[in-house]
């Protein structure tokens, strides 16, 4: 019986109780024996490991360890979103004549090219995308009655997205298909930031984020899609310590980010398809960078009548510039709670470590960066107080009960 009710395992954990048995399994073992009726009047039966999981939650955790839960996740996606998969079905189209093709066809073409692994997205979970989100429905977005819109001044609002890019010689000497990241200003459509990845995912979202917030300063509001790179525990983290909005599109309506989407169709069109020198992702990117910078922000901008470049000077009083500097490396840190020692030393990744201040009992947060931790920032009830260091038992040593060294 699938999810049976805590009635009715209360029931067979009482007759566990009211069961003679020298032991406790052997208690359980004759409780498997029995049936027991539920509340439509149905026997049931139950296995004794099944009995003897029951039984162990009640004793640990009374009638809440016997509820019926539902899965945390249930009705979300954990290895592939919407977005990612309409962007792959985008990608294969194009090698289908006359749109005569099968949906088992695009899926097909998804594992060969690579751009879906098998292991990320089993053919009913395909299937079942393409029904509930209609993912074949080019008419969907067509149909939204859509306004144009700008906002007033620079960096009041940026869109960001991810496109899939050329393939690169990468580890190994092996040609890998590029991710790149972009951001774009609402107002002035200037480009803060975009760059080429092998791999989408946190470390080249943050890369990515800030270098744009360097160069361009910080937004107000950030418009992504459901990515799973944009939902991510990080990038809220980032957004709440500058104080901008992240606001996230409707599932399945790419059009939402028009202005991004517009800048890759150009980007196709103008940059990837010249003859472009993919020895490597670094030289890839210097040449995006000087497109970007010669021939997108310099050149007019039809949409808004002058170089998107000018137009983001026009704002410089309205913008707020993050100076390069220790603590504001910090921002784009991941971020944990630990709980202080009678000691005064707290543990991190199995190293112990001691806090610049006396925090004893008390339960701080600590900044790190995710690929480098020989830095640990500590942080107490939203305050700076410094950077921890290791425990070093010898130096403690020869300090006396005042502080002193001996």
């Amino acid at each position: 019986m699938k999810n049976p009710s805590p009635y009715l395992k209360m029931r067979v954990l009482g007759a566990v109780e009211n069961t003679k048995g020298k032991s406790i399994r052997k208690r359980i073992k004759k409780v498997a024996k029995l049936s027991f009726a539920d509340e439509e009047g149905n026997m049931r039966k139950f296995t004794w490991s099944t009995i003897s999981t029951w039984y162990y939650r009640y004793k640990n955790h009374g009638v809440t360890g016997v509820a019926v839960k539902n899965r945390s996740d249930k009705g979300k996606t954990r290895k592939i979103t919407p977005e990612e998969l309409l962007e792959a079905i985008n990608q294969v189209r194009p090698f289908f004549i006359n749109n005569r093709h099968t949906k088992y066809d695009i899926y097909r073409m998804c594992i060969e090219k690579g751009i879906v692994k098998k292991e990320q997205l089993a053919s009913t979970t395909f299937y079942r995308f393409i029904r509930e989100y209609d993912l074949l429905n080019d008419d969907i977005e067509h149909n939204k009655k859509r306004l144009a819109f700008s906002m007033a001044h620079a960096n009041e609002l940026w869109q960001a997205d991810t496109m899939f890019g050329p393939h690169v010689k990468g580890p190994g000497n092996k040609m890998v298909q590029t991710k790149l990241i972009a951001f774009i200003d609402d107002a002035s459509r200037v480009i803060c930031h975009a760059q080429f990845f092998f791999n989408e995912n946190i470390d080249a979202l943050i890369t990515a984020l800030k270098a744009a917030f360097y160069k361009r300063g910080l937004p107000k509001q950030l418009y992504v899609d459901n990515g799973s790179i944009y939902c991510s525990k990080e990038i809220t983290l980032i957004c709440a310590r500058i104080g901008c909005i992240l606001r996230h599109t409707p599932v399945r309506d790419g059009a939402a980010k028009g202005k991004i989407e517009r800048f890759f169709r150009r980007l196709r069109d103008q940059f990837l398809s010249r003859k472009l020198d993919l020895t490597s992702l670094e030289t890839l990117n210097k040449q995006l960078t000087h497109w970007i910078e010669e021939n997108y922000n310099s050149s007019k901008h039809s949409a808004i009548g002058m170089t998107p470049i000018n137009r983001f000077a026009m704002d410089t009083r309205f913008i707020n510039f993050l100076p390069p500097n220790e603590a504001n490396d910090e921002l784009f840190y991941a971020e944990n709670t630990r709980k202080v020692k009678k000691d005064s030393t707290f543990s991190f990744k199995n190293v112990r470590y001691e806090p610049p201040a006396d925090l004893r009992n008390k339960t701080i947060t600590i900044r790190f960066d995710r690929n480098r931790l020989d830095k640990v920032i500590v942080y107490y009830k939203g305050h700076r107080i410094g950077q921890a260091k290791e425990l070093d038992l010898v130096a403690n040593s020869k300090i006396n009960r005042k502080g002193k060294q001996k």
